[in-house]
């Protein structure tokens, strides 16, 4: 799903501004189209990932999301005017707020210090997507060719072929995908797979343990035939019918105020809204400027975007790696000096360039890799850390309302750095002071950035159990 969502912004991005002026679209509805995807995500995010909460499922929110990303995309395809096109976006925008659910599904199934790779690879996927993108875009602005009482040429196609790709992905779904049960719904007797399983999927008993009796070890209530495989193996393929499953209403003492108004919540939240605001306020800045400076046109700027993709997905990696030997806090410490490093460098050196083509072109690429380098270190960092140090039983809800706050930045970013494009100083400022509130705010609060301490099966012996 991630790498299809980056796939429909690298096929729909390059080709959508010429698509509303054959629609005799005004400017401002370039920026109307692109916010409204995010608007509409922004939205729908916090209500997917509380239905998901709700009822421990993600199947059937992904089914149904996906019905809007089909209709949006069809609508986008049929483009008979520009309010239309807007509806598309809006449309297929409420699809994309399935996301919530899903990083709430990888927080409930994974353990605490496996979470930082697993978001790091799916987070990977959808700058693989923005990477293949431009690709399809080779053969779909080839098309011109009627399909009943609608066009398809260059404009249009995209339209029609990520309407195609999601309804694949609905099949694929539906035959290929269930819900794992949540680690906390298994019984006493399987705790020691939660705690054991390691990262290489190694045995779960070492010889020592297998051959100790029953009576003695911790494994009393299982076979080594059993103890020997791992996890992937001895989780059932869907959810069992069992009464060990909590069914309890997660929301039952939930207080948004005590949940989101938290120091260490209120960091995180912070960390998303200025990455992602920084991020898009450069992606905006930085087409406009390759033109001025290097008279870069659509091959130039496609051939950057490619390399920045490969540039993001390996940071992403180095990232998941990292992840393994250093702290949530850490990489995210690591990522925002990263970050600073590279507003300070961009300040100097590209709000004002001097020196010739050479040297210009050096100091841009030294900038945008700076920045793209320390992305994958915040991004992943604040959403592991994140889903630590807030609820379990209502993650969904909270990864909604941390999208939330990411999709609000994805708004405002574009349209900060649109309104200062031959103004630099003031737009890269501005990054700059944002970049060091979120400093001050970490180092103030580092010591509370960790997991807090659970207690494991307090909800069993509430029950009885």
């Amino acid at each position: 799903m991630f790498l299809l969502s980056g796939v429909e912004y690298a096929v729909i991005l390059p080709t959508i501004w010429r698509y509303l002026q054959l629609l005799e679209a005004p400017p401002y509805f370039l920026g109307l189209g692109l916010s409204a995807f995010s608007f509409s995500g922004l939205v729908s995010g916090p209500m997917f990932g509380h239905w998901s909460d709700k009822t421990r499922t993600t199947k059937s929110i992904i089914l149904f999301s996906n019905v809007f990303e089909i209709v949006g995309n069809f609508m986008y395809f049929m483009g008979y005017s520009k309010w239309l096109l807007l509806s598309s976006r809006l449309v297929a925008g409420i699809g994309a707020g399935a996301g919530s659910s899903i990083f709430g599904f990888l927080t409930r199934t994974t353990l605490p210090d496996e979470r930082a790779r697993v978001f790091a690879a799916v987070m990977a996927c959808r700058q693989a997507g923005l990477l293949i993108g431009p690709a399809f875009n080779i053969f779909l602005r080839l098309c011109d060719f009627k399909l009943g009482p609608f066009e398809v040429n260059k404009y249009t196609s995209p339209g029609l072929f990520m309407c195609g790709m999601w309804v694949l992905m609905q099949f694929a779904v539906m035959a290929l995908y269930w819900d794992i049960p949540p680690l906390d719904s298994f019984p006493e007797e399987y705790m020691p797979l939660r705690e054991i399983r390691g990262e290489d999927d190694d045995p779960l008993m070492s010889l020592e343990d297998e051959h100790r009796p029953a009576a003695e070890g911790s494994y009393g209530l299982l076979s080594p035939e059993q103890t020997e495989t791992p996890l992937s193996s001895e989780l059932p393929p869907s959810p069992p019918d069992s009464p060990s499953l909590d069914t309890s209403d997660p929301f039952e003492n939930f207080s948004a105020s005590q949940e989101f108004l938290r120091e260490e919540v209120v960091v995180l939240l912070t960390a998303q809204f200025i990455t992602l605001f920084n991020q898009t306020a450069l992606e905006t800045m930085v087409t406009p400027l390759t033109q001025k400076y290097f008279g870069f046109g659509e091959l130039g700027n496609s051939v950057m975007y490619s390399l920045c993709g490969v540039e993001v997905i390996a940071g992403f990696f180095l990232v998941r790696w990292l992840s393994r030997v250093l702290e949530d806090r850490v990489v995210l410490a690591v990522g925002l000096l990263i970050c600073s490093g590279a507003c300070v460098w961009c300040l100097i050196f590209l709000a004002n360039p001097q020196g010739g083509f050479a040297f210009e072109l050096i100091e841009f690429i030294i900038g945008v890799f700076l920045q793209l380098l320390g992305l994958p270190f915040v991004a992943v960092s604040q959403v592991s850390l994140f889903s630590k140090v807030t609820a379990e039983k209502t993650q969904g809800f909270s990864q909604g309302v941390r999208r939330s706050v990411g999709g609000l930045a994805t708004i405002l970013g574009p349209l900060w750095a649109g309104g200062l494009i031959g103004n630099l100083y003031v737009m890269l400022g501005m990054m700059m002071l944002l970049l060091t509130l979120i400093m001050i705010m970490m180092v103030l609060s580092y010591e509370k950035l960790v997991e807090p301490p659970r207690v494991e099966h307090a909800h069993d012996s509430e029950n009885g159990g």
